[in-house]
């Protein structure tokens, strides 16, 4: 049986959504708006992350998991963000894939983001009260809303594929031709890991 706290034998990770990061983690006490917080996770969370960032594994946040990536790299969050009701909309009645979109996102150019989804304004949906504040040590923000929270960061160089979005693409992909790009571009970084795996075991 797999190691469930090792990604040895896999070609990537995905970190979801979820419940906020222990602010310990950051250096800052918890706020009265801060969720009670999930220890266990957020330290097999950040022990993969750091692992898949070592190996060179393609990954992909989403939400929380942009959070705990910003965390895991020594930046901070905004505990509660000002602007809560346009970021925080709720849509679970809705038919999956198919949720509106809450706000825009303005996507930079010359990011990994832009060559997959296309730089300049996106709509995307959003259920988070929490936001990144400092970036983390080689992160750079990829888009932003027009409030000024950070929706995207990116780790650049030579990471395979190193994304992290603060919306839910998964809620949106029946109706989104950006957030199925965003899958379909990570799916295509596990595919080529996996041949390249395959090409060195091939040669032993």
């Amino acid at each position: 049986m797999r190691n469930p706290e090792s990604l040895e034998g896999l070609d990537g990770l995905l970190l979801t959504g979820g419940s906020d990061v222990n602010p310990k983690l950051y250096g800052q006490p918890r706020a009265a708006e801060s969720e009670p917080p999930e220890d266990a996770r957020d330290e097999l969370e950040i022990k993969l992350l750091k692992e898949a960032l070592a190996r060179d594994l393609p990954v992909l946040a989403i939400c929380r998991g942009m959070q705990i990536f910003n965390v895991a790299c020594g930046g901070t969050l905004i505990q509660h963000v000002a602007n809560v009701d346009t970021h925080r909309v709720k849509a679970r009645d809705k038919e999956p894939g198919r949720h509106p979109a809450a706000h825009s996102v303005r996507v930079n150019p010359g990011t990994r983001l832009a060559e997959i989804v296309g730089a300049g304004e996106h709509q995307v949906n959003s259920r988070h009260h929490q936001a990144v504040d400092k970036l983390g040590e080689g992160l750079i923000e990829t888009a932003i809303a027009p409030d000024g929270v950070v929706e995207a960061l990116e780790l650049p160089g030579n990471a395979t594929f190193a994304v992290a979005v603060q919306w839910h693409p998964e809620d949106r992909v029946a109706v989104s031709e950006a957030d199925r790009k965003l899958f379909e571009a990570f799916a295509q970084a596990l595919a080529q890991r996996t041949a390249e795996f395959r090409a060195v075991a091939e040669k032993r």
